[in-house]
């Protein structure tokens, strides 16, 4: 994604990661503050099993300190040869890069805990980051977890980036992904996205390709663009929070939504009943702009936020702006339907396009992701 101004100071995450999940892994290790919670110390995996009492043969234990069957996600990626594995992942914070490659289509990752402050995955590589090899790393090669594979599940989980923008002062490449998700029937329950710009990078793995994603309950947060991409995704009950900023003067800070949908994929993003909160001042970030990459000129965004709570965060005068003015807003695909909230409100009705009833009628789940139904985890 395009870079946004930028100056020298930003706000940052990584003491919030390391106090979210220290606590949570102190009881998972043995001694210390283990024994204050023994059950807790004797079950790491919660009601999942263990390497000695496994839900089945198809399911490896990650655990940073060793009482697993791997300590590393990637380690346990690379094991489960095969598809329809699942990793169970211990409380920690696994600072590591992750890839779920093709061949491991079906699998699914679960948080033992069910809270995803519990579970951390996490790296700061950054667009432009440099390479050991040489170059940079672009913003794909930022995203902290990739998932290629097809029927991916993951619950309970945080994706996380914690790249600042100081750690690159002066460098345009602020992009940094925590999760870049290609594969089709891609669902996550009871997640979170946390990064800066481009968080969430919904994708697929090619233009001609139709990637549904599904994410329930999730919250994701960030500045700029921080849920992008072209796949057909819905969003359902899930909390997008925008991040203060004190390296800009000025609004808008960033926005929340840049689908880049191919022009024909019927559906690009779906948020429905979700809630757009702020840590920002009142109408410093706009809800969406559309990306219209050089890789696909014909790219026409589309997204569509229904039954949505906006927060007074939202510009509710001119909630969507242009990414490059060769490619306007309106000339894309984007509509509201029955918002409701402070940034909700239609002040300016030719900034703020509306479903009718109708139209409305077929932006369902049912609609975008077709004979697939997600469904949590049954373990």
């Amino acid at each position: 994604m395009p870079a946004h101004p930028t100056g020298a100071g930003a706000a940052g995450r990584r003491s919030l990661l390391a106090a979210g999940v220290g606590a949570a892994l102190a009881l998972a290790l043995p001694g210390g503050a283990a024994a204050a919670n023994p059950p807790r110390a004797r079950r790491p995996f919660g009601r999942y099993g263990s390497p000695a009492d496994r839900l089945d043969e198809r399911t490896l234990y990650v655990h940073p300190g060793g009482l697993g069957d791997h300590t590393s996600v990637q380690e346990a990626v690379s094991a489960a040869a095969g598809p329809g594995r699942t990793l169970v992942l211990a409380p920690g914070t696994y600072r590591e890069t992750v890839a779920v490659g093709a061949a491991h289509a079906e699998m699914t990752w679960l948080g033992a805990t069910g809270d995803p402050r519990d579970v951390v995955v996490v790296y700061a590589n950054a667009a432009g980051t440099p390479r050991p090899e040489g170059g940079t790393y672009g913003t794909t090669g930022s995203a902290t977890t990739t998932v290629q594979a097809e029927g991916f599940t993951a619950q309970g989980v945080t994706f996380a980036n914690d790249f600042l923008r100081t750690d690159l002062p002066g460098n345009p490449g602020t992009q940094a992904v925590a999760l870049k998700v290609q594969g089709d029937r891609s669902a996550f329950f009871h997640c979170r996205f946390l990064g800066h710009q481009d968080t969430l990078y919904a994708d697929s793995l090619s233009l001609a390709a139709v990637a549904r994603q599904y994410f329930a309950h999730c919250h994701a947060e960030g500045d700029v663009d921080f849920v992008f991409g072209r796949a057909r995704a819905v969003f359902e009950h899930c909390h997008f929070r925008t991040l203060p900023r004190t390296d800009l003067a000025a609004a808008p800070y960033g926005f929340v939504f840049a689908p880049s949908t191919a022009r024909d994929n019927a559906h690009g993003f779906l948020a429905a009943r979700c809630r757009v909160t702020s840590g920002a001042p009142d109408g410093f970030f706009k809800l969406a702009r559309p990306w219209v990459p050089g890789s696909d000129p014909t790219a026409r965004p589309s997204l569509v936020v229904r039954e949505s709570f906006l927060g007074p965060g939202i510009d509710a005068v001119a909630p969507y702006a242009n990414m490059r003015d060769a490619y306007p807003w309106q000339e894309q695909r984007f509509a509201e339907y029955r918002n409701t909230g402070p940034g909700a409100a239609v002040t300016v009705p030719e900034n703020r396009p509306q479903l009718r009833a109708d139209e409305a009628a077929a932006a369902t789940r049912a609609a975008y992701l077709g004979d697939w139904v997600p469904r949590r985890p049954r373990v």
